[in-house]
């Protein structure tokens, strides 16, 4: 069983910095993506950031240029450093894993962040 574990939301003012963590635990295949969703109040879930176990990264068009994903193997653990915070950056932010070799993928609880004008 596979479980991750968010850390790092909360609430900042627009222009500010927040850095959000996932750590994940369990049966990880080295082969793997992680990376980050959100999802607002009468939106749908969309994809922010994601990142390969081989480095390759995804971007939404929204966050390029503010936010950046990094991830730490050895640790199973991916980061978002989100900067430049706008208020329409609000949402409740996943952490996904997806293992594209068995097509499983795993979500976390959430984070909430806030963005305030």
């Amino acid at each position: 069983q596979v479980q991750l574990v968010e850390s790092g939301g909360g609430l900042v003012q627009a222009g500010g910095s927040l850095r959000l963590s996932c750590a994940a635990s369990g049966s990880i295949f080295s082969l793997n993506a992680m990376g980050w969703y959100r999802q607002a109040p009468g939106n749908q879930r969309e994809l922010v950031a994601a990142m390969t176990s081989g480095g390759s990264t995804n971007l939404a068009d929204s966050v390029k240029g503010r936010f950046t994903i990094s991830r730490d193997n050895a640790k199973n653990t991916v980061y978002l450093q989100m900067n430049s915070l706008k208020p329409e950056d609000t949402a409740v932010y996943y952490c996904n894993l997806n293992f594209p070799l068995t097509q499983r993928e795993y979500w976390g609880k959430g984070t909430l962040v806030t963005v305030s004008s």
